[in-house]
């Protein structure tokens, strides 16, 4: 997990650099790609997501090292090909964990959140879940694991796999010639991301698109149909939390309400979205019927909030990259700590941007933890050995948040106003 936070710390700011480049080239081409709200939802989701990863908050049920110690067959010597294979293998496994996320309907859990954004732009790709902690698609390794690859390899591996998916979220580019028949292109996940009919649950490949030209699941960017993008029931919140849950809280009512015990049971497994027929006339859920007269969520920020979003934001990053940039000098108390402060930093600045109550309970825990971690550690992180002060200046912080997040509720007009937002 250390190398994983020390990757991190010079992977993030890439991202960073690449979001803000595809931004400033959108906007010299006339071409309107983001929104600040659904940019900050964005990266609080992928921060969220990393946060979850530095606590250990998943359960692997078989571990890689353990199935490739019993079922290993061969040895192969050449460290090239273990990493082709490997690559390869780690591609099959994603494809089809992927494409059963989309169909069941206790797996679109683990995978709304990165679908349900309404743009598409290298911010939405940083959308990953908090909500995906058990493993269950383990047996998906197994071949690789008969071929024999290392976990050590393995380990290398994956991140490169799964940073290697970032680019291509992104309307700038167009086509990419003869590679749109090989690998997965931005044409293609375009269609992916799109909740237009023709393009629903396709193109499920991470790299090699020829798992969906071979398995029936490509199709095709049209010219005549723009993509639409989002999720069929909107989730109307800016909040990644819970966007990551709000699929699942269906579900479990679904199964309390209905009266049927086969329904009970299997609306887990059944395809994404059914619902039992009693429940669904009871209890009615929004869905898009129309994708082209489908309004975006808008909570209609002011530019004083929108503002105040990305100050919030940047302070949360310089705290995450805190943890990060110190994760082998940290106890585990300490990564909790730090970690949890940070979950309830997230929820609380993203809830403001719905303008909900909920943000100022979350601001006030924010608050006196921030006290309660100083008072025993005697300063916030040992951060005042790097930067001489810091900790006054971040108490002096939390507190002056606090009264900014009072202010916009109890004053909805420096929240929502007719101003054209940032």
């Amino acid at each position: 997990m250390e190398q994983y936070a020390q990757v991190l710390t010079y992977a993030i700011p890439a991202f960073l650099v690449l979001i803000i480049l595809e931004s400033v080239i959108g906007y010299l081409r006339g071409k309107k790609i983001s929104r600040s709200f659904d940019t900050i939802s964005s990266l609080s989701s992928g921060m969220s997501n990393i946060l979850r990863d530095l606590l250990g908050l998943s359960l692997v049920i078989i571990s890689y090292a353990y199935m490739q110690k019993h079922l290993a067959v061969f040895e192969i010597q050449s460290k090239f090909w273990m990493y082709l294979l490997c690559f390869i293998g780690l591609d099959f496994a994603q494809y089809w964990s992927h494409r059963w996320n989309h169909v069941i309907n206790v797996f679109w859990n683990r995978h709304i959140v990165h679908h349900s954004s309404e743009e598409f732009n290298l911010a939405c790709a940083l959308r990953q879940p908090v909500s995906d902690i058990i493993g269950v698609f383990f047996f998906l390794f197994i071949p690789i694991a008969i071929i024999g690859v290392p976990p050590e390899i393995v380990a290398i591996t994956t991140p490169i796999h799964l940073f290697a998916q970032f680019w291509y979220h992104t309307k700038l580019i167009k086509t990419l010639g003869p590679l749109e028949h090989i690998l997965v292109t931005p044409s293609h996940h375009r269609v992916h991301h799109a909740i237009n009919e023709q393009y629903l649950d396709k193109n499920y490949a991470a790299i090699f698109i020829i798992w969906d030209k071979w398995f029936g699941t490509f199709q095709e960017e049209l010219t005549e149909v723009p993509p639409v993008y989002g999720v069929k029931r909107p989730v109307n919140t800016w909040n990644p939390f819970i966007i990551n849950y709000q699929h699942f809280w269906t579900l479990l009512s679904d199964a309390w309400r209905t009266q049927a015990w086969k329904d009970k049971l299997r609306i887990w497994f059944m395809p994404t979205g059914w619902r039992p027929e009693d429940v669904k006339l009871r209890y009615p859920v929004t869905s898009v019927e129309d994708v082209y007269t489908m309004k975006k969520y808008d909570s209609n920020e002011s530019d004083l909030l929108a503002i105040w979003s990305w100050i919030q934001l940047s302070i949360s990053f310089l705290f995450m990259y805190h943890l990060l940039s110190q994760y082998a000098t940290f106890t585990f108390f300490e990564i909790l700590t730090y970690g949890i402060f940070l979950f309830i930093s997230i929820f609380s600045f993203t809830s403001l941007m719905d303008a909900h109550n909920i943000s100022i309970l979350a601001e006030s825990i924010r608050c006196i933890l921030g006290l309660i971690i100083t008072y025993n550690l005697q300063g916030w992180f040992a951060i005042d050995e790097i930067l001489p002060g810091a900790t006054i200046a971040i108490l002096a912080y939390l507190v002056l948040s606090l009264c900014i997040s009072l202010l916009f509720i109890r004053k909805p007009k420096y929240a929502v106003q007719s101003l054209k937002s940032i």
